[in-house]
């Protein structure tokens, strides 16, 4: 790229960088989450949401467990307007609940969000103006101080009109532009606010500090918060709001580092949502503090059920490997990856450790609402017999020896990559039926008679259908299963050694079925294996034998 010359960093760093907050590994407690998904997202969408979408969106976020939401810019539209008035008309707003609203530091504008606000118990009313370099030189054409002046005009006649209505709102502040701003310039604008509002402990003011477009790597925003943390007047009664932007596409970072730095709330949205690269994502932000063992204070143990209510009101599509709620962000098809997931598990039913430590999973995908068997282990061409085995034990209880594992897993890949397609559980399941369970061609095993002789082995006759011809043999062996293998060797051309047996029961009951799983070695020193499966374990014993031979007799 040949014009990377015509840009330059648009950020300020702050006069007195700090980066003591670094030495910090993580968050120690959740941040006051606050949702603008109703606000800063809808405006982001090519179909903004209808009011009924608004109210079935906003009572998700209330479920979640968000105790702010931003509700919307009453003076900016009709629409915005009707909802909060439906909200609070229709007494849909929880009394633990706080809603937010946005406006301009205008007072025509300011003027007309709070005949919205009629009749809400808690609300916050959020005021900005812009105050970076490039919006106070190109688009307002003013000085610093009349920037300045805008926002102190506006806190005045916040604070006005809430004591003209005997209300008791909350006020927040953001100097938006703020990455665009010197930091000692936001400083002064937010605190000539503060020195109007005069917040105090029991009534704190909000102070935001918006990544309104990402300009700088995240360590860098983190000192510009640090600044203002560490200069703010009235820092006691102030809470420090984040609400970073995704343009860099470290919106998380910002965060993470943000809150390391001193703020104390965080403003965002579910899955990012937002103009551009799209706001912070809250889900992303929650469930890497719970990844470390820190409440994040939202409850997101329904996932797909809070992907599907997104994607039907805002029309968009969380990424399948959005973290923690895309459809493949447990997905394992590489077969190492597989068998190193399928051996934690069984690990884990072993040992029953306290704490999540499985190989490739960063959380137990059910504390999400996923599964194992369609969620982690996922079969095409590249995966191994690890992960096949897992899906046949896991949902269908069909535990092969693990030689026969390695054969199947060989099968179903053959398959996947002739299909050039991902196989499902139920077509794994096919594959194994129709390849290995009760093969009945050419030798189909019609019935056996088999006594116990004096000498303690086992004698009889076994009745076959060959080619389409009925035969009967006589048989004589240590046990039933001996017994039948003999007469195959003395009465066909087949022959094989080293026979491998095992079994198992599929269910528990009166009318349980049982498997069992043979392998023999052909004269190639190839192993053949078949599998069976009866209501009686003899029965099933020596269908596995058959399906072995007749595998080895086609080739298979």
């Amino acid at each position: 790229m040949k014009n990377f010359t015509k840009y330059s960093k648009g950020y300020y760093m702050p006069p007195k960088p700090d980066m003591s907050w670094m030495y910090k590994e993580h968050p120690e407690k959740a941040p006051k989450w606050c949702s603008v998904d109703l606000r800063d997202g809808n405006q982001a969408l090519i179909i903004p949401m209808s009011l009924d979408e608004k109210i079935e969106f906003f009572k998700m976020l209330v479920e979640v467990g968000f105790k702010e939401i931003e509700v919307g810019f009453p003076a900016a539209s009709e629409t915005e307007y009707t909802f909060l008035r439906k909200l609070v008309e229709d007494n849909l707003i929880p009394d633990d609940v706080t809603v937010q609203v946005l406006t301009q530091a205008r007072e025509h504008i300011i003027k007309k969000t709070f005949e919205a606000l009629e009749g809400v118990k808690n609300a916050i009313v959020h005021v900005y103006n812009s105050t970076s370099v490039a919006q106070r030189q190109q688009v307002f054409r003013m000085s610093k101080e009349e920037i300045k002046q805008i926002a102190v005009d506006g806190a005045k006649l916040l604070k006005k009109l809430t004591e003209e209505a005997g209300a008791d709102y909350r006020f927040e502040y953001s100097p938006e532009s703020f990455t665009g701003t010197e930091p000692e310039y936001a400083l002064e604008v937010c605190n000539a606010v503060l020195d109007v509002w005069q917040p105090t402990p029991d009534h704190k003011a909000i102070i935001n500090i918006p990544v309104t477009v990402e300009m700088s790597m995240p360590h860098v925003y983190a000192m510009q918060v640090a600044y203002i943390s560490q200069n703010l007047k009235y820092r006691d009664a102030v809470e420090l709001s984040l609400h970073p932007h995704n343009d860099r596409g470290c919106g998380v970072a910002d965060t993470e580092l943000g809150l390391l730095a001193g703020a104390d709330r965080v403003e965002g949205t579910l899955f990012g949502n937002g103009e551009r690269t799209g706001n912070v994502d809250i889900v992303t932000l929650a469930m890497n503090m719970f990844v470390l063992g820190v409440d994040p204070e939202l409850d997101f143990t329904d996932m797909p059920k809070l992907v599907d209510l997104y994607e039907k009101v805002t029309r968009m599509q969380v990424p399948p490997r959005q973290p923690y709620a895309g459809a493949l962000v447990f997905a394992a098809f590489s077969g190492s990856h597989q068998d190193a997931i399928a051996k934690g598990m069984k690990w884990r039913d072993e040992k029953d450790p306290d704490h999540w430590t499985t190989p490739y999973l960063p959380i137990d995908p059910h504390d999400v609402g996923r599964e194992y068997d369609g969620d982690v282990i996922r079969i095409n061409s590249q995966s191994g017999k690890g992960g096949v085995a897992f899906i046949m034990e896991q949902k269908y209880g069909i535990t092969m020896p693990k030689k026969m594992r390695e054969d199947f897993g060989y099968c179903v890949k053959s398959v996947s990559d002739h299909k050039h397609k991902e196989l499902m559980p139920d077509e794994i399941y096919q594959i194994f039926h129709d390849n290995y369970v009760n093969v009945e061609t050419p030798y189909k095993l019609i019935d056996f008679t088999l006594r116990k002789d004096v000498d303690g082995s086992r004698c009889g006759v076994v009745d076959l259908e060959i080619d389409g011809k009925m035969v009967t043999f006589n048989a004589r062996g240590n046990g039933r299963l001996d017994a039948v293998s003999n007469a195959i060797h003395e009465n066909t051309d087949v022959q094989y050694t080293d026979l491998t047996y095992s079994e198992h029961a599929l269910e528990i009951g009166a009318n349980s079925r049982a498997m069992a799983y043979i392998g023999i070695t052909g004269t190639d020193g190839r192993i053949v294996w078949g599998a069976g499966m009866d209501t009686d374990i003899i029965t099933a014993s020596i269908m596995a034998l058959f399906s072995a031979i007749n595998r080895m007799k086609n080739g298979k």
